[in-house]
């Protein structure tokens, strides 16, 4: 595909996530979740902590981060924090290539009993088709609906990635998906994401395997295509040379 061609298809698809057909999360669980919000205190983008000091989103998300809460409408000073970008050198804007971040907090996260980061998959393992995974985020539950400003999870199912690659790529879409993917939900179900929440991870056995990053035309009305994640074993070198040496690679 030509440049032109390339940012075309990118304008087609939805940069984000809220949870469709989701519950709302267990206060208990998912202790990792991060709002990354703009200068305005709004949120913006999901996120998952990886250890005290980063918070891994997608690389077309930004600013601050909240942590500890499930209610964005309870939070207060002590759960934000302020970060540096340590993108990947090979991310371009509005190519969803690459599509991931790491955020360094401006002070390491206080883990107690409502913050505490989540495992990553150790290795570039396989996921089996139809494995149960979930996925949350704060946001709409419906196409064009309003956001809920509480945590909710939905249960995914992983996608055969050449079968996702063949949905993509028939008409009208004609998408080629980015390499280093992940599909699950979206597609033979009705559960998924939707606009607003990337960067957000996909869990599967209590590991975060992938980071939330795009599906179709902002159509929530499922089944259409799979929902499309960044797999994050293949970034796996990337992100331990950040966790041990981040000033490498700041903005």
């Amino acid at each position: 595909k030509t440049k032109c061609e390339t940012f075309f298809h990118v304008f087609l698809l939805s940069l984000g996530s809220d949870i469709i057909n989701g519950k709302k999360a267990n206060e208990k669980l998912m202790l990792y979740m991060a709002s990354v919000q703009n200068n305005k205190g709004h949120h913006v983008c999901g996120g998952f902590l990886i250890d005290e000091s980063f918070v891994l989103t997608a690389a077309h998300c930004d600013e601050n981060v909240v942590l500890g809460t499930h209610n964005l409408k309870k939070v207060d000073d002590s759960m934000r924090y302020n970060v540096t970008r340590c993108k990947h050198p090979s991310y371009v804007i509005f190519n969803l290539h690459f599509d991931i971040l790491c955020l360094q907090l401006s002070k390491k996260a206080q883990l107690n009993k409502r913050v505490k980061p989540v495992p990553l998959i150790k290795a570039e393992i396989k996921i089996k088709e139809k494995a149960k995974c979930h996925v949350a985020g704060w946001g709409s539950t419906e196409t064009g609906g309003k956001t809920d400003n509480v945590l909710r999870d939905v249960d995914v199912p992983i996608v055969n990635l050449e079968d996702c690659k063949k949905e993509w790529a028939q008409p009208p879409n004609g998408v080629n998906l980015p390499a280093n993917v992940i599909c699950a939900g979206g597609y033979g179900t009705k559960n998924g994401f939707c606009q607003g929440d990337s960067g957000g991870p996909l869990v599967c056995d209590r590991k975060a395997v992938g980071v939330v990053s795009f599906n179709m035309r902002k159509n929530c009305d499922y089944p259409n295509v799979p929902n499309v994640y960044t797999n994050i074993s293949k970034y796996l070198p990337w992100i331990k040379k950040i966790l041990n040496n981040p000033r490498l690679t700041h903005d």
